[in-house]
């Protein structure tokens, strides 16, 4: 049993907990490049997805307003996480989301509380 040494009593050993990182992006498109925005959004979450360390991504569109977004990631570390931002800030990682938005996108991260 992992943590035990020969002759001794099996004592367990604790993991630490991993740290997962939720990322909301709260994005506004612009109303008349709808169309063209659902493909750039497709484009830009499939090369999310593939990234190293992202668990999932889902989008969710305001019922009352389509141009209104929320895309939630999770992510299996606050490094990962960090990596994909440093990543998406160069040239290679850019996305064309720039051009279908209506105002500067608004990001914010989030841990589990385990407490609660």
């Amino acid at each position: 049993m992992p943590g035990a040494r020969v002759g001794e009593t099996a004592v367990p050993t604790r993991e630490e907990p991993t740290v997962t990182i939720t990322a909301l992006l709260d994005l506004t498109l612009r109303q008349e490049s709808l169309p063209e925005a659902l493909v750039v959004l497709h484009e830009t979450l499939a090369v999310t997805r593939a990234f190293p360390g992202c668990l999932e991504v889902e989008v969710l569109v305001d019922s009352r307003d389509p141009a209104h977004v929320l895309v939630r990631e999770r992510w299996d570390s606050p490094e990962s996480d960090a990596a994909y931002r440093a990543w998406r800030a160069t040239p290679d990682g850019a996305s064309r989301l720039g051009d279908i938005i209506a105002g500067p996108p608004a990001l914010r991260t989030f841990t589990t509380a385990d407490v609660v």
